[in-house]
C-alpha cells in the first residue's frame, strides 16, 4: 500500500483513535486541532491549585478502552491507575439517598431491601442487559453503518427480540421494577443518552450492565489521563500534532479532498478524517454540492442534551457526598419533557455533582474540595450570565440543603461553561454536549453516514455518526472510520 498523507480534523477521542490506527499502517498522519490543548471535550484546566476535567467524568466500559490500548501493545495501566469506585454513584431523592455498591451481591441485597423480589428481578434484568452488551458493544458498534446487511445477519435476526431494539426503555424497566427509586436508578443513564425513556430503545439497558455490573471507574489524575495516554500512543505511531490550527476550508478536486485551508497557509492531504462536529464540517468547510445532508436534515435530528456546568474550588471539605452524585430530588419526566419536547430551561432541574477530590488528592489542595456541577439542558438555548447564575443558585440551594454544609462562602474559584462555550470551543451544533440522541430512528444505520457520499477520501467520526455519543463509542468510531479509509486505499490500488 502506498504511503498516504492523511489529515485528521480534531483531537477528541475519535480523532486520536483514528490517527493512531492509520499511522500504525505506516501512513503519514497529521492531527489539526483548533484549540491549544488536545482532548476535545475531555480537556482539563488548572486554577488556584485545583485541576478540573472539563467534560466526561464517568469511566464505563473499561474493556473498550483496554481493547483499543491492546491494539498498540499497551494496557491502560501503562499510563494510569484505574480505581473501581465503591460506591459507584449515589442517587439523591427528596427523602432518601441510595448509594450503588460496587459489589454485585451487595447491589442485589440493596434492591431487595427497597422492593420485595428486587434482587431476583435485578438478576433477570442484568442477564438480558449482559446479552445486549456482548452483542452491542463487542459487535454491532464496530459496524460502519453503511449497509443494511450489517444488521441483517442470521445470528442478529434470530436474537432481535432479545436485543429489544423495538421496545421502549421505559416499558422495559417497569416490567422488572415498581418502586420509583429503582425505576429512577435504572433510567438515569437515558437522561444523558438524549431522549425520554419512552423514546429510547430497551437495547440501551446495556448501559445499566456497564455502569452497575461491570462497575464505575476513575483514572487517577483525572479523566484527561485518557486522551493524554492516547496522544502518547499516537506519537509512538508517528502522528504529528498541530495545535491552534483552525481549519477554514476543505479543498477539493475531482471529488477528492486535496488540502486543508488555514488562515495563513494550506496543507495538502491524500485523505481526510473529520472528527470535528459533523454539521460544522459539512455546512462550513464544504461547498453545498459536496455535503451529505442539507441544513433541514440537522434541524429535524433529535439531539442529546447540552449542559450547564460549574467548576468550583472549595476551600474546605464537603460532607455527605460520594464521587458521583445524581440529584433526582425533582421529577425526571418533567425535566426530560423540558429537555426534549418543550426545549426550554428546566423549571425544576435534575443535576449531577462530581467530587473527584474524594478519590484523588491530586486534583485539589489538601483540605479543599474539587466540585463539578452539571445540569442537562436543551441545545440551542440562550445562556447569558443571568440565567447561568439563576441555575447556580437553584443547584447550590439543594446541594447545601442535602450536605447540611455552607459551601458558597468557601468557594475560592468558580467558572461556568454552557451552550455558547460548546459552540465557541468545539463548533458544536446548537451547543450540543453529547451528540445525537439514541432514538430508534437514529440508531445504527440510521445515523449520519461515516463516509462522505460525494468525496471519495473523506470520512467522518465522532458522536454525530456511528456508533453514537459517549467516550467508548467515540473511541470505537475513530477506529471504524480509520478501518474504512484503509479499505478504500486497498480498493483503489
Amino acid at each position: 500500500m502506498n504511503r498516504k498523507k492523511i489529515g485528521v480534523i480534531g483531537s477528541g477521542f475519535s480523532g486520536l483513535a483514528a490517527a493512531s490506527v492509520l499511522a500504525k499502517e505506516n501512513h503519514e498522519v497529521h492531527i489539526f486541532e483548533k484549540n491549544e490543548q488536545i482532548g476535545g471535550r475531555a480537556r482539563k484546566f488548572s486554577a488556584n491549585g485545583f485541576t478540573f476535567d472539563m467534560g466526561p467524568s464517568w469511566y464505563w466500559m473499561p474493556d473498550v478502552m483496554e481493547k483499543f490500548f491492546n491494539k498498540f501493545n499497551h494496557t491502560t495501566s501503562d499510563f494510569y491507575e484505574l480505581i473501581k469506585l465503591d460506591p459507584g454513584f449515589k442517587v439523591i431523592f427528596k427523602d432518601d439517598a441510595v448509594s450503588i455498591p460496587a459489589n454485585w451481591d451487595e447491589l442485589c441485597a440493596l434492591f431487595e431491601d427497597i422492593e420485595v423480589g428486587g434482587a431476583d428481578q435485578l438478576r433477570k434484568f442484568m442477564a438480558g442487559a449482559e446479552y445486549k452488551y456482548n452483542i452491542g458493544v463487542n459487535d454491532l458498534v464496530y459496524q460502519p453503518g453503511l449497509s443494511i446487511l450489517e444488521v441483517m445477519r442470521m445470528d442478529l435476526v434470530k436474537g432481535v427480540f432479545k436485543l429489544d431494539v423495538f421496545s421502549s426503555f421505559r416499558t422495559h424497566v417497569r416490567k422488572y421494577f415498581k418502586d420509583p427509586r429503582l425505576v429512577a436508578i435504572m433510567e438515569f443513564p437515558v437522561l444523558f443518552l438524549g431522549a425520554m425513556p419512552k423514546d429510547t430503545p430497551a437495547l440501551y439497558s446495556l448501559m445499566n450492565y456497564a455502569g452497575m455490573k461491570q462497575g464505575t471507574f476513575y483514572p487517577m489524575g483525572g479523566f484527561s489521563m485518557i486522551p493524554e495516554a492516547m496522544q502518547k500512543i499516537a506519537m509512538e505511531q508517528g502522528v504529528e500534532f498541530h495545535l491552534n490550527h483552525n481549519v477554514n476550508q476543505i479543498g477539493l478536486e475531482n471529488n477528492k479532498a486535496t488540502h486543508l485551508q488555514f488562515d495563513d497557509k494550506k496543507v495538502d492531504v491524500d485523505a481526510l478524517v473529520a472528527s470535528a462536529d459533523y454539521h460544522h464540517v459539512e455546512q462550513v468547510l464544504l461547498p453545498e454540492a459536496f455535503r451529505n445532508y442539507k441544513e433541514n436534515y440537522w434541524e429535524k435530528r433529535v439531539f442529546a442534551p447540552s449542559s450547564l456546568l460549574f467548576y468550583l474550588g472549595v476551600d474546605k471539605k464537603v460532607p455527605n457526598l460520594d464521587h458521583h452524585n445524581l440529584f433526582f430530588d425533582e421529577d425526571l419526566d418533567q425535566h426530560a419533557e423540558e429537555l426534549y419536547v418543550n426545549k426550554s430551561w428546566p423549571s425544576k432541574p435534575l443535576f449531577y455533582v462530581c467530587c473527584p477530590s474524594l478519590t484523588d488528592p491530586s486534583v485539589a489542595p489538601e483540605g479543599k474540595e474539587n466540585v463539578f456541577l452539571l445540569m442537562p439542558l436543551a441545545p440551542g438555548l440562550e445562556d447569558g450570565e443571568a440565567l447561568r447564575e439563576k441555575y447556580f443558585t437553584i443547584m447550590m440551594d439543594r446541594l447545601e440543603a442535602y450536605t447540611k454544609c455552607e459551601i458558597r462562602s468557601a468557594i475560592s474559584y468558580k467558572r461556568s461553561y454552557c451552550i455558547s462555550d460548546f459552540v465557541s470551543d468545539y463548533n458544536a451544533y446548537k451547543g450540543n454536549a453529547y451528540g445525537l440522541a439514541n432514538t430508534l430512528l437514529q440508531t445504527a444505520n440510521l445515523k449520519p453516514k461515516i463516509k462522505n457520499n460525494k468525496i471519495d477520501n473523506l470520512y467522518y467520526t465522532g458522536q454525530l455518526t456511528v456508533p453514537g455519543p459517549g467516550v467508548p463509542p467515540s473511541i470505537i468510531s475513530g477506529q471504524v472510520a480509520a478501518d474504512q479509509l484503509l479499505k478504500s486505499f486497498k480498493k483503489s490500488k
